[in-house]
């Protein structure tokens, strides 16, 4: 079952799913972004991907207007190492076709530098194939 976070006019601004069949985490992102629900949100994707050993993040953009650049800082340097920290190696982001949004995606991509597998994506079938290459390659290496 989802987790629903809402906004302070009652929207829901994003959902965390556990997939099992996958075993990946997903993050659907919607609307416009504030500072303090991007740390709610991305605090609260922690929780299933801790709870399922999960190693594999996929945070959908395409539904998010405008920029959230002004989380990209918190994002590198305080959940980023905590989710590397719990297991997280990849993170499929598929990217807003919104220029601003798309932007801020970019600037964690250059943020984040290799701390763990990070790909952007226009779409969402590439996003999970990169993830089920990685498992496949993940499974094979032990």
């Amino acid at each position: 079952m989802p987790t629903e976070l809402i906004n302070g006019f009652g929207k829901v601004y994003l959902t965390i799913e556990f997939d099992a069949a996958n075993n990946w985490v997903y993050n659907n992102w919607i609307g416009y972004q504030t500072y303090v629900g991007i740390i709610a949100g991305a605090d609260a994707c922690l929780h299933p991907l801790r709870d399922h050993a999960c190693s594999y993040l996929l945070n959908d953009n395409r539904q998010v207007i405008g920029p959230w650049d002004h989380a990209v800082e918190w994002l590198v340097t305080n959940w980023a190492p905590r989710a590397i920290h719990q297991g997280l190696t990849h993170f499929a982001h598929i990217v807003s076709s919104e220029a601003l949004a798309a932007l801020s995606a970019e600037a964690m991509h250059i943020g984040i530098n290799g701390k763990l597998q990070m790909r952007m994506f226009d779409d969402g079938d590439a996003a999970q194939e990169w993830l089920r290459m990685a498992q496949r390659a993940s499974s094979t290496a032990y």
